[in-house]
């Protein structure tokens, strides 16, 4: 089956077996308990909905199907699925390689939470996988990617990355957000566990919040099921539903999201008020190569630094009527935030000047819209803010 008819059917076969009704969309299970009739045997295996819920398991049979893995398990947050996939799998005095480049709530939960707990981390420009090699300790046990980054759109070769941290016993992790698996399947090539914000492409409609994280290692899923029950940062059985609703459209989403944003950045690419654009679809990206050899198309986010300062970018993202000012990403309508002082706040100055997060970047989360409208929006709140 390939991915564009699995984001439809997988998940939400009908049951036409006798005592079935043939439901070709998965109903919303709202039931907290399961009643039995045996003292000893769980009705059909359901016991209590934080535990295990029916519309939850259609969405994770789902969303294992699409990065190609044998297990999938939703949680009611992106942050929800990493915090408790990093609890199940790290105890005091590990050590963690992660890409400098990551999300500012990621970061957020390294150094701010998980440092408390005894595990240390080692940030590294992973574009150069030897870097990684380097920061391994003998206690490191995980090495944490996102590829493109967040918000500078950095790659990382998942493939060679991978291959160095199965010589040493090391976990690869991957968060495959901006891509979503219709671009980029990070278990083929090689990575061990992939994390998803359901809340971004996957959802698509900035109507639901949710995270998951996909594994097909037998033990590794059974650890974080444990605790996915044991913390209970689940979702409920309507935000199941509403991934589930999203993910149908996601082949022909991903598709008009790419086309839509390499226009604009081809666009903003000769725009005299832009210094510089960060898009891998662009073969001005240094990674361009990288980018078409383990993806099969470039997304829909784009970061722009702009030629003014702050105040020229305040303007500018004030001035936007079709990009709405907000956080977030991958939703059907275009976002544009400002990650100095938005989404990588947290992030201390120093080092959101070291990895280029300057008061003149600015994020795109180009949606689907008609693009000549979009392009007139930017090209119209430009000329104001300069």
């Amino acid at each position: 089956m390939r991915i564009g008819t699995k984001v439809i059917h997988v998940g939400e076969e009908p049951n036409l077996k006798e005592g079935g009704y043939g439901d070709v969309v998965v109903p919303i299970h709202l039931s907290t308990t399961y009643a039995r009739k045996k003292l000893d045997v769980p009705t059909a295996g359901y016991e209590y909905s934080r535990t295990g819920n029916v519309t939850r398991h259609a969405l994770e049979k789902r969303l294992a199907s699409l990065e190609n893995a044998r297990y999938a398990l939703a949680f009611a947050s992106g942050m929800a699925a990493e915090t408790t996939l990093l609890l199940s799998l790290l105890q005091q005095g590990d050590h963690v390689v992660a890409f400098d480049d990551l999300y500012g709530g990621t970061r957020r939960l390294f150094n701010q939470v998980l440092t408390y707990f005894g595990v240390s981390f080692s940030y590294v420009d992973a574009r150069n996988p030897q870097n990684v090699k380097d920061a391994m300790e003998k206690n490191t046990k995980l090495i944490w990617l996102e590829t493109p980054t967040n918000p500078m759109m950095r790659l990382c070769d998942i493939e060679a990355i991978a291959k160095i941290a199965k010589e040493e016993d090391v976990l690869t992790v991957v968060d495959n957000t901006f891509m979503s698996p219709i671009f980029q399947s990070p278990m083929n090539l090689g990575a061990d566990i992939v994390v998803h914000s359901t809340t971004k492409y996957l959802g698509g409609h900035s109507d639901v919040v949710g995270g998951a994280v996909i594994v097909s290692d037998d033990d590794i899923h059974e650890r974080i099921k444990f605790n996915q029950n044991a913390v209970g940062a689940v979702p409920s059985p309507f935000d199941c539903y509403l991934v589930l609703r999203g993910s149908k459209t996601l082949a022909i989403r991903m598709r008009e999201h790419e086309r839509n944003a390499l226009r604009i950045a081809t666009f903003l690419e000769e725009h005299p008020s832009i210094l510089n654009v960060h898009y891998p679809g662009l073969r001005s990206h240094p990674q361009y190569e990288l980018a078409r050899k383990q993806m099969t198309g470039f997304g829909g986010m784009l970061s722009i630094e702009l030629a003014g300062d702050i105040k020229n970018a305040r303007r500018f993202l004030e001035e936007l009527q079709f990009f709405f000012l907000a956080e977030s990403l991958g939703g059907v309508e275009s976002l544009v935030e400002h990650p100095a002082t938005m989404t990588h706040a947290s992030i201390p100055l120093s080092e959101r000047e070291f990895l280029g997060i300057s008061d003149s970047l600015v994020r795109l989360s180009v949606g689907i819209e008609d693009v000549d409208d979009l392009i007139e929006d930017l090209d119209r709140a430009l000329q104001l803010a300069f």
